[in-house]
């Protein structure tokens, strides 16, 4: 790894996975705001805060480009509808004591990428992903077991980040950080601004009306989903792939332990078991990408 910006990367990327580990936490403190209230707003303020950033950026100009591909415009709007769907969902488990579960979807999205890659791309896996494909699958059983209910939350989180991150994907780096998350919530608003209407006319909006600290940190619900967007884009221009690999245990990590620690959720002996499996394969799967990687090196070394 070169030495030049390896230490700010390092930050970077632990800063963005940190600030998204206590995510759970900033929704808890959001209530008596419902969970589509919360991503309505969400998705509002991150269009606002973007629209401010690219001001100041002065990058209107790569934003509007965007539009110039249908392609890219088509990939941008199935990531945006799978974001939102993972946005949804992951707010609905925080404020329903689901945190020990939505870590579980994000401990085993690295085996749903690696299961994409063979279904869309028809890459061959090699022996230690089957094994730690194998192993996760077991997880999911023992799980299923453990929960009394199959783990929709999970897997619907799993396979939504995942999918999003596959659309994202295809548009390469034609889409940067702040240009992709604008256009992403701008085709999101009048989602939000329905849901919204659906809020009010049901249930009431909170928004206004739950006190100013509550006003401000829906306002700031903006703020907090593009800051560590920026953090993590900024590290995967400073760090090699296979570290922003290894980065990526920490949210789920830190997920768990809130909702073990500090929401106090239960954790029976079967849930322990899952996890001690799901934590087996992501052993697995690391051994396999480190060692790939070092191989992938070594080639390229000998052909120079």
């Amino acid at each position: 790894m070169p030495r030049a910006g390896s230490r700010s990367g390092f930050l970077f990327a632990a800063s963005a996975y940190l600030l998204w580990g206590a995510l759970p936490l900033y929704f808890v403190i959001l209530e008596p705001a419902g969970p589509f209230e919360i991503v309505a707003m969400r998705i509002l303020f991150s269009l606002v805060f973007c629209g401010i950033l690219l001001s100041v950026l002065r990058d209107w100009k790569g934003f509007f480009a965007l539009f110039r591909s249908r392609r890219t415009i088509l990939f941008m709007a199935l990531a945006a509808v799978f974001i939102f769907i993972n946005w949804q969902t992951y707010v609905i488990a925080a404020l329903t004591e689901h945190v020990i579960e939505a870590s579980l979807g994000y401990f085993i999205n690295p085996i749903v990428t690696v299961l994409f890659g063979v279904v869309f791309l028809r890459e061959r896996l090699r022996r230690l992903q089957w094994v730690a494909v194998g192993v996760s699958l077991i997880a999911v059983v023992v799980l299923w077991v453990g929960y009394g209910t199959f783990p929709f939350i999970a897997l619907i989180l799993a396979f939504s980040f995942g999918l999003y991150g596959f659309m994202k994907n295809r548009v390469g780096n034609n889409v940067g950080a702040i240009t992709g998350l604008t256009l992403e919530t701008l085709l999101l608003a009048p989602v939000a601004a329905l849901v919204l209407v659906g809020v009010a006319a049901t249930t009431g909006l909170v928004f206004g009306t739950a006190g100013a600290g509550n006003t401000t940190l829906l306002v700031a619900s903006g703020v907090v989903t593009a800051v560590p967007l920026l953090l993590f884009a900024s590290a995967a221009r400073r760090l090699p792939l296979v570290y922003m690999g290894l980065f990526q245990y920490v949210t789920p990590l830190m997920q768990f332990l809130v909702g073990v620690f500090i929401l106090s959720e239960p954790m029976p002996t079967e849930r322990w078991i899952g996890f001690f499996l799901v934590w087996a394969a992501l052993v697995l799967l690391t051994i396999d990408m480190v060692g790939h990687a070092r191989t992938v090196r070594r080639r390229s070394l000998n052909l120079t």
